[in-house]
């Protein structure tokens, strides 16, 4: 039996990159997801639709909701989230996943971007996880998972982008927070980080071209790791700050070589990490 047969995962910005990668190999075990991202109809720069990732997950062998949501708006993510359980019967597993990047110091970072990057990654998945939480509560083995970072203080990673940090850091500090709200109720909530840098529109466009590309490793690392995670026993598994290899060499994967966008690169280690 598939580990993940059955489970119904809100997923975050899974119309590509991780969220999407992290839907498909939970659509290979059977799951039900609700894709919960804003791209539904194509977009000049950006790859992927939500139709798109709900036909390639159906074609997986899963079940796909798929609902156009901004996250940035509690009524939409209370949309989705309704026409998940309606549709499926309830929610087992969130995946706080979308973010927005802006790597941007002081005097470079406007209101307007600043309001985005607290918008999407600290209030977006709060009131994902408060919205999915009375229904998680009813699940069997419920999990919260955030595509976030371990908390490190370091000065480095605050004097560049500050404000990006703060606000990536907050998926962070929900885990720490929720984590011990909900122990006793069997909800795990954990964090999920890279060790390196993913191939996604982000790295692409933001942090580096095709260059950073090739030195970067795809987004089913991330999506195996997730799986890893996610099948874990909720209550004795929570507050912890992943790392993807790590998830991996704990579950018997040593040979990473094959999730290598260019085995010939070097890997580009991720931010927050020292």
């Amino acid at each position: 039996m598939s580990e993940l047969r059955g489970k119904t995962l809100f997923v975050t910005g899974a119309s590509r990159g991780i969220g999407k990668a992290i839907a498909l190999r939970a659509a290979r075990d059977g799951a039900n997801v609700v894709i919960a991202a804003k791209t539904s109809e194509p977009h000049p720069r950006l790859p992927g639709t939500i139709g798109e990732t709900a036909a390639e997950i159906e074609a997986a062998g899963g079940r796909a909701l798929a609902v156009p949501t901004d996250i940035r708006f509690a009524d939409q993510v209370q949309e989705a989230v309704a026409r998940g359980v309606q549709a499926f019967g309830g929610i087992d597993i969130l995946v706080n996943n979308a973010s927005a990047i802006s790597l941007t110091g002081t005097l470079e970072t406007t209101p307007k971007v600043y309001d985005l990057m607290f918008a999407v990654n600290a209030r977006g998945s709060f009131f994902c996880a408060r919205t999915c939480l009375p229904h998680l509560l009813r699940a069997a083995n419920p999990h919260i998972l955030n595509i976030s970072p371990p908390l490190n203080l370091a000065a480095r990673w605050f004097r560049s982008h500050a404000a990006y940090t703060l606000a990536k850091y907050a998926m962070s500090f929900w885990v720490l927070g929720m984590a011990a709200e909900f122990a006793d109720r069997g909800v795990a909530v954990n964090a999920l980080w890279p060790r390196t840098t993913i191939a996604t529109a982000a790295v692409r466009n933001l942090l580096g071209g095709e260059t950073m590309v090739r030195r970067s490793r795809t987004p089913d690392i991330m999506a195996d790791a997730a799986h890893a995670v996610l099948i874990r026993d909720s209550r004795s598994c929570t507050g912890r700050f992943f790392i993807d290899e790590e998830v991996l060499a704990e579950a018997g994967v040593t040979d990473l070589e094959r999730y290598a966008v260019d085995p010939s690169q070097p890997l580009q280690p991720d931010l927050f990490l020292d």
